[in-house]
């Protein structure tokens, strides 16, 4: 698509907050403002690169500081925009709305800029090559373990380790080629995005877009964050949102035990209501989540009983032939170089072994930055405190960077998604006196409490959700 500039005849109108806010989509007109400017993104949302979700989840809000974040090239993103351009806030009108905090915002953003000037956005690319090569690595090691001591029980099992870090390194690597934050070109990022999730995990580049983006959008912001989207169909999450289900005497689940089945437990796809048919509103079908975004599980069952399936649905469903293609490679690859060794029940057996294993891993790790944090409904706060509120961070160590892929610095990561990895700790102290100065509460934990405080989370939201459930 080429770059496309307003009709002639388009004169630019002045706005109010208002009239942008009447435009969050709900009578299906949808206008977002980007440094002041006016953009309408009605028709634009079902072309948006990075998915239709994720721009909506900003319709009738300032966009400026996610432009910013999610963009690597900003000035040719800038001239696609031209086209969408209706007007621009009224000179009397501020610059964002009035939940946001003016002088945070514009101290982050001058803090950004300083990041830039300090390179901190550019990779080492030496750095990402060498974890690559550990990957290669670690898996040319699993198959020799077979080949070179057989398969009986302890070779085996040891493979089945050897072969969950791999699709446990591979997950952390294919998330920064997925932000966009190794290479300076869109072209290249996707190009080894494609071959890391797709020959490396066998799983389609474009489901991870489609999911992840939404979820740094808008962290923990029931309906628009997917990664959530388990309440309350499984699990009752945040405070504010257990209570209120407790007042509607709603009950999907024992939520009270919620941090015991947690461990063990799949739950039913977000739509689909109770064992009765029931949406949430009691009507059949009455579920306004998304049909497509992700199941909810628990740690076990997350990647061998919903990964296996969903994402062949997912492509063959949006038709991402291209992403099928790079996913047949991972199960042809895998399957002729471990079933001569084990035959197709022992190929089996090791598959879902491994996927049994790297889902616990990937649970533990993605949920110990944001269950325990504020979910709620969007309020549409400014970039900083949105996302300070949906993250924490966990301690720095050799072990907890290579274990967590470098997520134990999500504070930071969600500040600066296009980040590379390695650059983290360098922006984190300024990151931290910013959140001083503001009386922004910032957590960092060691990884143990960080895994204790998802199941104590649980079960305070569970017991909360109880208490109204039964006394209001």
């Amino acid at each position: 698509m080429a770059p496309e500039t307003p009709a002639q005849a388009q004169t630019l109108r002045y706005f109010t907050w208002d009239e942008v806010a009447q435009r969050s989509g709900r009578e299906k007109e949808r206008w977002l403002v980007i440094e002041r400017k006016v953009y309408n993104i009605s028709e634009f949302t079902r072309r948006h690169p990075g998915g239709s979700r994720v721009i909506s989840h900003y319709a009738g809000q300032d966009a400026t500081d996610p432009f910013m974040a999610f963009h690597i090239n900003k000035d040719l993103v800038r001239k696609y925009m031209n086209s969408l351009l209706i007007g621009e806030l009224s000179p009397e009108q501020p610059s964002f709305e009035p939940t946001k905090n003016k002088e945070l915002t514009n101290e982050f953003r001058e803090l950004r800029a300083t990041v830039e000037r300090m390179g901190l956005m550019k990779a080492n690319h030496g750095f990402f090559l060498l974890y690559l090569l550990h990957i290669l690595l670690l898996d040319v090691a699993a198959w020799l373990t077979l080949w070179v001591f057989g398969t009986s029980f302890v070779p085996f099992v040891l493979c089945a380790v050897l072969l969950s870090t791999v699709q446990a390194q591979a997950g952390w690597l294919q998330h920064d080629f997925g932000h966009l934050s190794v290479f300076s070109t869109s072209a290249w990022n996707h190009l080894l995005h494609h071959f890391v999730i797709g020959h490396l995990k066998g799983a389609p580049a474009s489901w991870w877009n489609h999911m992840h983006f939404q979820h740094h959008a808008k962290p923990n912001c029931f309906r628009k964050d997917p990664d959530i989207n388990m309440h309350p169909f499984f699990f009752a999450l945040g405070k504010i949102l257990s209570v209120e289900l407790g007042k509607q005497k709603k009950k999907y689940m024992p939520y009270n035990h919620q941090h015991k089945y947690f461990f063990l437990s799949e739950c039913p796809r977000p739509g689909q209501g109770d064992s009765l048919g029931r949406g949430p509103e009691g009507t059949r079908g009455g579920s306004d989540s998304p049909r497509d975004d992700r199941l909810s599980v628990g740690p076990p069952a997350l990647l061998p009983l919903y990964f296996q399936w969903y994402i062949f649905y997912f492509v063959v469903q949006r038709k991402k032939w291209v992403d099928l293609a790079w996913m047949i490679t991972f199960y042809v690859r895998i399957f002729l170089t471990y079933v001569p060794l084990l035959g197709v029940k022992g190929f089996l057996g090791l598959f879902f072994m491994v996927r049994f294993l790297e889902s616990n891993w990937f649970v533990w790790v993605t949920q110990m930055n944001h269950i325990p944090m504020h979910i709620d409904r969007d309020q549409n706060r400014d970039w900083v405190s949105t996302q300070l509120q949906a993250t924490c961070n966990v301690h720095k160590s050799a072990f907890n960077d290579w274990f967590s892929g470098h997520l134990n610095f999500q504070i930071e990561h969600h500040l600066f998604p296009t980040m590379p990895r390695h650059n983290y700790h360098k922006v984190a102290p300024l990151v931290r006196s910013l959140c001083a100065k503001h009386g922004i509460e910032y957590q960092s934990k060691p990884l143990l409490s960080a895994f204790a405080d998802i199941v104590h989370s649980l079960k305070e939201s569970g017991q909360l959700w109880l208490d109204a459930y039964l006394h209001q």
